[in-house]
């Protein structure tokens, strides 16, 4: 696994500049993380070190939410030898919910003289220091995983598609597929691997590819809409209402939803470069991602606090009349979206 995607937390800073590797060697191992994907590779990994040395590896898996999991039965497990393999590698999923207040006293007594014929694997969600992190250190190691950041995440698409699917990747279209999925590694790589199918062997995953195969993000979808009626042209912004219902038969609720969504994000911006807040907190504030930011800042600038507010209490009032059968959700779309055309024309 590439080293930039182990990453120190706030609760065990101090190994934030050397993470531990994974070793044969040790006999407790702590991964903290959320991350599915990232927790399942280096389980794998520690199991190929463990597989290396001892030969044939008995896997014990224990889910701490599951009835009747107690942290004594992991440690008689720990301590049992088994018939067959030469080794054990004990799994404990979201082990922390096992190894509390009352119960560290018992996991401190076993990590002061753990088993030489197994491993214990902690995978937890969160991880609380205590007395107990010196005597894991002493025999095992922590890892601490974090998500990756969008420019992590199309690093790692580059790289795991030349190792897994032989393929080359360019940097735009793993850019575009982190900005239609998210950083959750294990979905990329889902979507990765049907991308390199579909381009065939030995060709380049292009930006292309990823259009033509993975829908937009919510997002993406809502700034068609929003980018149209942001112009302030009526005529532009009706046949755009148009083309989505009649040729991309997007449902209605969606398109009133990105209505709703611009007009709250004008509210917001409008309010905040009134009262002298900075543009950029704004933006984050708001969640005003890529294109977007500057045309709705820009339409903030123009129009008027109580336009502003007149526009998102319609949109939110067309929305109920809709949903109640008291208006056309379509007409409805419309006459929104002419207020927009008055209210934000430069």
């Amino acid at each position: 696994m590439p080293r930039t995607l182990c990453y120190s937390s706030h609760a065990v800073a101090k190994r934030q500049d050397n993470p531990t590797p994974l070793s044969a060697d040790q006999r407790i191992v702590v991964l903290i993380g959320k991350e599915p994907f990232l927790l399942g590779e280096y389980t794998a990994q520690l199991r190929g070190l463990l597989e290396k040395k001892y030969g044939e590896v008995d896997q014990v898996r224990f889910d701490s939410q599951a009835s009747g999991a107690t942290l004594a039965a992991v440690l008689d497990e720990c301590r049992t030898f088994g018939l067959m393999a030469g080794h054990k590698l004990v799994v404990v999923d979201k082990a922390e919910e096992l190894i509390k207040e009352d119960a560290r006293p018992l996991m401190e007594r076993y990590a002061a003289a753990p088993c030489d014929a197994a491993t214990l694997l902690l995978r937890c969600d969160t991880w609380h220091k205590g007395k107990l992190d010196a005597l894991i250190e002493k025999v095992g190691a922590f890892k601490p995983l974090k998500d990756a950041t969008p420019a992590e995440a199309a690093a790692w698409l580059l790289k795991r598609a030349a190792r897994r699917h032989e393929a080359e990747m360019s940097k735009d279209a793993a850019d575009l597929l982190v900005q239609r999925l998210g950083c959750e590694l294990g979905r990329l790589d889902s979507e990765l691997a049907k991308l390199a199918a579909f381009a065939g062997q030995g060709r380049p995953i292009t930006r292309a590819h990823v259009i033509e195969l993975v829908g937009r993000s919510s997002d993406e979808e809502a700034w068609v809409v929003q980018s149209v009626l942001l112009r302030g042209d009526p005529a532009a912004s009706l046949r755009t209402l148009r083309e989505l219902s009649e040729l991309s038969r997007e449902p209605v609720q969606k398109t009133m939803w990105a209505t709703i969504d611009l007009a709250r994000k004008l509210h917001g911006a409008c309010r905040g470069l009134r009262a002298g807040e900075n543009p950029w907190n704004l933006v984050r504030k708001l969640r005003l991602w890529g294109d977007s930011q500057e045309p709705i800042l820009a339409a903030a600038r123009r129009i008027a606090p109580a336009a502003a507010a007149e526009l998102l209490n319609a949109a939110v009032a067309a929305d109920r009349r809709s949903k109640t059968g008291l208006t056309d959700p379509e007409r409805a779309l419309e006459a929104l979206a002419l207020g927009f055309a008055e209210a934000v024309r430069p």
